[in-house]
């Protein structure tokens, strides 16, 4: 699948070791400007995909990612974890394609309208 946006805010790189040797993540969130309540995003980054010169707050990027969930003493857990980055400043189409070792089929994430939502909620001016 894939999301683009702005990055909101980049969350400090983290890293250990395991039992696969040393390990770094990094999450930044990303905002989508979806009409009048933009959304945000938490987009996880492992490894090699570290690279804060990316993340910086403010520039155009886009994501291609995996959304997984995982089970945890009976309560469930899910991660957008990124595999490919592809950065964009304005209207330059300029690709920085960081890529993992497997390619993933790619989906266009459609962005939700007022016109998708129920009647109800249009007359509503809450964000919530």
């Amino acid at each position: 699948m894939e999301l683009s946006g702005k990055v909101f805010k980049a969350m400090p790189v983290e890293s250990g070791e395991g039992k696969n040797g040393v390990w770094k993540k990094q999450q930044i969130i990303i905002e989508i400007d979806n009409g009048k309540y933009p959304k945000k995003v938490a987009v996880v980054f492992w490894g090699d995909l570290v690279n804060s010169d990316a993340f910086a707050e403010g520039r155009d990027i886009s994501v291609e990612f995996d959304v997984e969930s995982r089970e945890y003493n009976g309560k469930w857990y899910t991660d957008v974890k990124a595999w490919r980055i592809n950065k964009t400043d304005g209207g330059n189409n300029t690709s920085n394609n960081t890529s993992s070792s497997y390619t993933a089929a790619k989906t266009t994430v459609p962005a939700y309208t007022e016109a998708d939502a129920p009647a109800a909620q249009i007359d509503d001016d809450l964000p919530f």
